[in-house]
């Protein structure tokens, strides 16, 4: 590596590292007075807390690596800019896209880095945050839990298996509840294709209930609508479900393929799987927006007015990124365009833009 490219890189480490620290901290004060009330208010220790804390670090930093970038970028080349260094090292023969290649090859590393960390350490430690808060300090029972892609819950007198469980909407689809005697030997079994929480009540749809006689013969009884009281309402069952910021890439495609097979509807996870891929390569685009942006210092002299116009180039892309992939869930836009659209559209700017910087 040339002696130009490790000055680069030095400058754009430092202020990587001072700038994610510093949204590291502020995501950390907002979250703890958001969240003392209900620790202090449930005794929690200050082992609980911190350990809390602790394991909100990995989730923080997936959220805010991509603003870093972009944040860091802007400051690395607006510095060079404002000390004639760009000027420099164009008069030495070097254009812009030779300056700005480290950091270009070091935000491919780190999208990289985001995927896989996003993969192996996110989904586990957002998992440790919740068990946390609802196990450790809320008291809550753990009666179920998300194992081979479905639900196992174990209520008072059954147990219930279900394939999926829609917590927006508070439809269970591929219901089956095991009732048990005190001997644990099967009562009755009930298995529907769906059951939707409507009115306080759980409506069970195209249900097969069955008995069992005298004789330990089975007696069968099909209905197409029928309520069935059960003690837990939605808010019991949302405790164990697995949602996708639980989950890495490999596990949620291999979630979604499963349902799939089972018939279910998979739009919804189709859109967050693609914008698992999707959001770490924004890294990239990141720093192409924001070289071009940085450099208009040397033209008009305003860097100040660069790094504000490029923030805000760059924030806009997760209102974009967001209404698609909502567009997406509600089956407005396909899954791929949706997850990938907001990528689309920054990366057609940053390339125009980038391909208009001078040399």
């Amino acid at each position: 590596m040339k002696l130009l490219d490790k000055y680069i890189l030095k400058e754009f480490l430092k202020f990587l590292i001072i700038t994610v620290l510093s949204f590291i901290a502020l995501f950390l004060i907002v979250d703890f007075f958001e969240k003392i009330r209900m620790f202090l208010s449930n005794k929690a220790s200050i082992g609980q807390i911190a350990s809390y804390f602790v394991y909100s670090i990995p989730m923080i930093i997936s959220y805010v690596f991509p603003p870093a970038v972009l944040l860091t970028t802007l400051m690395t080349f607006s510095s060079l800019s404002k000390f004639n260094e760009i000027t420099a090292m164009k008069a030495n023969g070097i254009n812009i896209y030779r300056i700005s290649l480290p950091v270009i090859i070091l935000a491919a590393i780190a999208s990289v880095f985001l995927f896989y960390f996003s993969e192996l350490i996110t989904p586990a430690s957002v998992q440790k945050t919740e068990h946390i808060v609802k196990v450790e300090v809320q008291k809550q029972k753990t009666l179920g839990f998300f194992k081979q892609n479905e639900i196992w819950y174990h209520g008072d007198n059954a147990i219930y298996n279900f394939k999926m469980f829609d917590v927006d909407k508070n439809i269970i689809r591929g219901v089956t509840i095991n009732y048990l005697n005190p001997d644990f030997t099967l009562m009755t079994r009930i298995d529907a294709q769906r059951a939707e929480w409507k009115n306080d009540q759980w409506f069970f749809y195209n249900l097969l209930t069955t008995h069992f006689d005298d004789n330990k013969n089975p007696v069968l009884e099909w209905s197409k609508e029928k309520v069935i009281n059960i003690p837990e309402k939605p808010s019991d069952f949302k405790v164990m479900q697995k949602d996708v910021e639980k989950m890495g890439y490999f596990e949620l495609r291999k979630y979604v393929n499963k349902i799939r097979l089972e018939g279910y509807d998979v739009t919804k996870y189709r859109v967050d799987l693609h914008g698992k891929i999707a959001f770490p390569l924004v890294i990239l685009i990141m720093v192409f927006i924001a070289v071009p942006f940085s450099l208009r210092s040397e033209r008009s002299g305003g860097v100040m007015q660069s790094v504000g116009l490029g923030i805000f180039i760059g924030f806009s892309y997760w209102i974009v990124h967001a209404f698609s992939m909502s567009l997406g869930r509600s089956e407005i836009l396909p899954a791929v365009l949706a997850a990938w659209g907001a990528n689309i559209l920054f990366a057609a700017v940053a390339a125009v833009l980038f391909y208009r910087v001078h040399t």
